[in-house]
């Protein structure tokens, strides 16, 4: 008989639930990607109803829930926080006490009526048994999500986030099936508080827009980061670091900056719909700067504390491959593993495996590639379901076996086609990584532009990431590597790319788009650098045949991988959900697993300008 043990996370953003079968990952899914509603910090039901699902049990087969965090600490440092600036930060502490008073502070009953309700519906007739209900703490969730699905069995953690009950920045020491701590920086002092504050500042969305600040600053210069050095943060050598509190209002207020940190930049907080400077880039270049000079600090005091040769890594900060890709390059230590789902969805994971490890005191069997299953945890459709859902809305299409399919494909790729790519599960994380993606050819210099402004209607300036053959990635990009996860950002070869001009020299800001830098236009950003997927035939068997076949019609083993949905929208889950993606947006192609849908052959061909609309650009 099978031991389960579900995590969950909710109630701050990326809600999420995951289920282990005597220690194995069975599934792990968002509760976005079900309910549409993009970072979804509300109870799991759609996922836990899955995750129960899928192997055809209810809450009377799970051994133990495990929430990955502990609300009383939390509430204890809202209460020490707001008593510390009183009277300052009044109207933010009476929302934050409504919040919490009605939802969060009696959250053990809170969950348990949650469950109770879901038993009732799948299992109406039973006697309602809720399993026992533990709760980890936020950085030991983070941490046990990096180490116990790693390849590693003995290995530093450095986890570094806004802020979980206390902790902001935490390193542990994992070895076997156990994990230690070592040390914590506490709020208000947080690495991932400060870059989101220039978030912030420079126009985009608090924890969602942190990865287009990353973006943006390729364009910029670092002008800023002696300024950021000497009035927002003291970064001592060891890497550990100390914020001026009084820039900020994130820790009294609704808003992340004050007005002494607009005063010292000279600007106001920029709003979502104005235009982005040549300032803002600046500010994003500085901040990143910043942000890796601490990781880099901490890694090698680590590695001098320890001793120990492997590093994993998570937390919101590990989301920034930039950051991840200089500390590879640094070969500080011997190997680095990083937790895809690092955000909070994955601590839902952290907690289950909590709850495996630490309270049921089980093994750990270490497997020697990692125990994430390429990430692919989530919902699959059958080719009969798929037929069965396009018939029904009498959508024309085509079903081939694979080796023609992905013939036709790399046939299309060349041609210029934007394909949406539907395959087996879906991924768990903020990354698609050859399931739920829209692909097409990084040779064509025109794709960047068309996939941003035409397929995913989001800003001009975002960079696409390349999906390339794990066996070739030498071959193109400069890191050897494996980087399955899309998490190491990495310059291309300099044999792909081409010489400036001098008068591509002197352009700045969003002009350097406009320069062809390498034979692979469509996925190098103004850096010469990628964000890199190697695919190997493991993990996802059928997207490795897919670039092969382009590979072999073209001579490139690479091509173009985004998220499949547009901006604003989580990632498609179902048929349903990819159709109305497809249909609404300028893409080429549409592939349900073997089942390829031709835009022009179908009964309504026109983008839906009302829907796009709802996606408008800043």
């Amino acid at each position: 008989m099978t031991d389960y043990i579900l995590g969950i996370s909710c109630f701050y953003h990326d809600s999420a639930a995951a289920l282990l079968g005597d220690g194995e990952i069975i599934t792990a899914v968002q509760e976005e990607r079900f309910s549409r509603r993009k970072h979804d910090p509300r109870f799991p039901i759609n996922a836990v109803r899955y995750c129960l699902e899928s192997q055809k049990i209810d809450l009377r087969n799970i051994k133990s829930i495990v929430y990955y965090e502990k609300p009383l600490l939390t509430f204890e440092r809202l209460l020490e926080t707001y008593l510390a600036v009183a009277p300052r930060g009044g109207r933010s502490f009476i929302a934050a006490m409504q919040v919490w008073l009605n939802e969060k502070l009696f959250l053990k009953s809170e969950l348990k009526k949650k469950f109770t309700l879901l038993q009732k519906e799948l299992v109406p007739e039973q006697e309602i048994k809720i399993p026992k209900l533990l709760f980890s703490e936020h950085h030991l969730s983070h941490a046990s999500s990096a180490f116990y699905p790693s390849p590693f069995k003995e290995s530093v953690i450095l986890c570094m986030d806004g802020v979980g009950e206390w902790a902001t920045t935490s390193a542990w020491i994992g070895k076997g099936n156990k994990i230690k701590p070592l040390w914590e920086i506490s709020f208000p002092h947080s690495i991932g508080l400060l870059y989101s504050s220039f978030t912030y500042y420079c126009g985009f969305k608090v924890n969602s827009g942190e990865y287009k600040l990353m973006g943006l600053a390729p364009y910029g210069e670092p002008k800023y980061v002696q300024k950021i050095k000497d009035h927002l943060i003291d970064i001592k050598d060891d890497g550990t670091f100390r914020l001026d509190t009084s820039f900020f209002k994130y820790h009294r207020g609704f808003r992340m900056t004050s007005q002494k940190f607009h005063k010292l930049f000279g600007e106001k907080p920029r709003g979502t719909k104005s235009q982005l400077t040549q300032f803002h880039m600046d500010l994003a270049k500085s901040i990143q700067v910043v942000t890796e000079e601490i990781v880099l600090k901490l890694a090698k005091s680590l590695r001098s504390e320890t001793g120990i040769k492997n590093i994993c890594l998570s937390g919101g900060v590990a989301l920034n491959c930039v950051a991840n890709g200089k500390l590879l390059k640094e070969k500080i230590f011997d190997d680095i593993w990083i937790q895809p789902a690092s955000g909070d969805a994955g601590s839902a994971l952290g907690a289950a495996y909590i709850g495996w490890h630490d309270y049921f005191k089980k093994p750990r069997e270490v497997n020697s590639n990692d125990s994430m299953k390429g990430t692919y945890l989530g919902c699959n459709f059958s080719n009969k379901v798929i037929i069965d859902y396009l018939r029904d809305i009498k959508a024309p299409f085509t079903t081939l076996e694979d080796s023609k399919l992905f013939k036709k494909l790399a046939q299309m790729l060349d041609e210029g086609k934007v394909i949406g790519w539907f395959n087996g599960s879906m991924e768990f994380g903020p990354r698609a990584l050859g399931g739920r993606s829209i692909i097409g050819d990084p040779r064509n210099k025109e794709m960047q532009s068309v996939m941003n402004l035409k397929i995913k209607y989001r800003e001009s300036f975002r960079p696409f990431a390349p999906s390339v053959l794990e066996e070739d990635v030498a071959s193109q990009f400069e890191i050897t590597h494996k980087s399955p996860y899309m998490l190491l950002v990495a310059p291309l070869k300099k044999t792909l790319c081409k010489k400036m001009k001098e008068n591509e020299k002197e352009l700045f800001g969003i002009e350097k788009l406009k320069i062809q830098r390498s034979s692979l236009p469509a996925i190098t950003h103004v850096d010469y650098s990628a964000r890199v997927q190697t695919v190997s035939q493991e993990t996802n068997p059928r997207y490795y045949k897919l670039i092969s076949a382009f590979k072999e019609r073209t001579g490139c083993p690479t091509i173009v991988n985004t998220s499949f949905n547009v901006r604003g929208e989580p990632i498609v889950c179902t048929p349903q959900d990819a159709y109305r993606c497809f249909m609404r947006t300028e893409m080429d192609i549409l592939v349900l697993e073997n089942q390829i849908l031709i835009k022009s052959e179908q009964p309504f061909e026109e983008v839906d300008e009302k829907w796009k609309q709802e996606f408008e650009l800043d």
